[in-house]
């Protein structure tokens, strides 16, 4: 699938979105000096190609109990993308990464308590096929958390095979 190739109204329309996806799009033609209707199909393009989404996003402080988990997984390498598609599906993983270095997946989850953690870590995704090692690490303080460049929210991955 090709990559969807963005212009600079393109750019500089989702930077505006990026820092308050309320404004309108009367607001955002005047600033950028094209039409009402250039904004809203402009809009209606990235929607459809998966650029962009609406959506609130709450923080995991809302969750009194939710605390964030990395999964880091050794995964052997020529079964990455295959275990990193199987654990996307897991319901309770937030986020899959593949990543170079020691580890080469990172998932990320919410979760509420260590045995939710086990479970994830341990008795699912250690025990899939063409997983050596797993490592698990826990915040236990936000010092920043830029919801603009990381959104943690419940699963809504995008992952295609090459």
């Amino acid at each position: 699938m090709a990559v969807p190739q963005l212009d600079t109204l393109d750019t500089q329309l989702v930077d505006m979105l990026g820092r308050d996806a309320r404004v309108s799009n009367r607001r955002i033609a005047a600033e950028l000096g094209v039409t009402e209707g250039t904004v809203r199909g402009r809009i209606k393009r990235l929607q459809q190609d998966g650029l962009i989404a609406f959506t609130a996003i709450t923080g995991f402080q809302i969750e009194q109990r939710a605390r964030l988990a990395f999964i880091n997984i050794q995964a052997e390498v020529d079964r990455v993308r295959e275990v990193a598609a199987t654990i996307r599906d897991i319901p309770e993983v937030n986020a899959v990464l593949i990543t170079m270095g020691h580890f080469n997946i990172t998932a990320m989850c919410l979760i509420d308590d260590l045995d939710a953690l086990v479970e994830v870590a341990s008795d699912r995704i250690l025990a899939l096929n063409g997983v050596r090692h797993v490592e698990t690490s826990i915040a236990v303080r936000t010092v920043k958390y830029n919801d603009r460049m990381a959104k943690i929210t419940k699963p809504a991955v995008i992952f295609e095979d090459d």
